[in-house]
């Protein structure tokens, strides 16, 4: 059966600990006397699993944005060196507002 990094980890030592005895490679040599952290990193090397999770931004054009958003901190560069702060808050918050636009989209 083919096991995802989110998986493995949601499983007890126990369950790991049998998805290992199934297994020969050498990583996972020792098993029964591994931790949960030491031998859920095993398991990925032995079954060839990324050990974290990639995230992909859904419903939104995150392109845009952060054309958006490296616009808005070249702005905030020129206020920072012309000594204007009365500017800066504004430019602040929506580079801030962009940013948590793109974390809440990420599935």
């Amino acid at each position: 059966m083919a096991y995802t990094f989110h998986e493995l980890k949601e499983k007890t030592v126990a369950d790991l600990r049998e998805i290992a005895k199934g297994i020969e490679h050498e990583a996972v040599e020792g098993a029964t006397q591994m931790n949960k952290d030491h031998l859920l990193k095993a398991l990925c090397t032995a079954l060839g699993i990324e050990t974290h999770e990639h995230h992909q931004v859904v419903g939104i054009d995150k392109a845009a944005i952060k054309l958006k958003i490296r616009a808005l901190q070249k702005q905030r560069d020129e206020i920072l060196a012309s000594q204007d702060r009365a500017a800066l808050h504004g430019v602040l918050r929506q580079i801030h507002a962009l940013k948590r636009t793109i974390r809440r989209a990420m599935v």
